[in-house]
């Protein structure tokens, strides 16, 4: 054996890692230190920041709004209310309300009403009661021999005092409304006082 053929058992030693040789390699960039200064810092959201730059989600101009006003409909064709009727779910004599139209299934909840859109074909006179309708479907429902009113829905009907609230704010709801109740009462009257006993003087 010669000495240049001396060489460590197998597994003995390993390579050395070979930072810095790209993104592909797994250690480039970086080299596996990760970063400096700022992102090597927890609760930092740079997602976005332009280095002062005014951002291009800020830079862009909003388009549209969301109306508060705007009602929850249900829309319901004359087609599928004649195909209702045609199941017998719908009694084409009775008014065909919101609750009717709920009760057969042709809606699954009220919401803020229902309103009546022209499509398909209703042959059947009938008495629609609904919140809403367009002009088509007037048309159609008028051309059976039925009619069309419109009637609003009630409002729908505010939370319980305190639903809804923080803990604090139920607290002093419970508290205010505790203090009324004890305002109406009737005030006790103050128990009258005893006379003090006569001392017997006489000896």
């Amino acid at each position: 054996m010669r000495l240049n053929e001396i060489s460590d058992r197998p597994g003995a030693t390993k390579s050395k890692k070979r930072l810095g040789r790209g993104l592909g390699s797994g250690l480039g960039k970086t080299s596996g230190r990760g970063q400096k200064g700022q992102k090597s810092r927890s609760g930092v959201a740079i997602k976005g920041f332009e280095g002062g730059q005014m951002p291009l989600h800020r830079r862009l101009p909003k388009r549209g709004f969301k109306n508060i006003f705007a009602k929850d409909l249900n829309e319901v064709n004359v087609g599928r209310v004649q195909a209702a009727i045609d199941a017998k779910k719908l009694d084409a004599k009775a008014p065909i309300t919101v609750e009717a139209l709920l009760d057969a299934g042709v809606i699954r909840r009220v919401r803020d009403g229902v309103r009546l859109l022209g499509q398909g074909e209703i042959k059947i006179k009938a008495t629609f009661e609904v919140t809403g309708a367009s002009s088509g479907a007037v048309k159609a429902v008028e051309a059976a021999g039925g009619t069309v009113t419109l009637t609003p829905m009630p409002r729908r009907a505010p939370k319980p005092d305190g639903e809804g609230k923080p803990k604090k704010d139920r607290k002093a709801a419970a508290k205010s409304a505790a203090s009324k109740k004890t305002e109406g009462a009737p005030a006790k009257k103050p128990a009258a006082k005893k006379a003090p006993a006569k001392k017997d003087t006489a000896k």
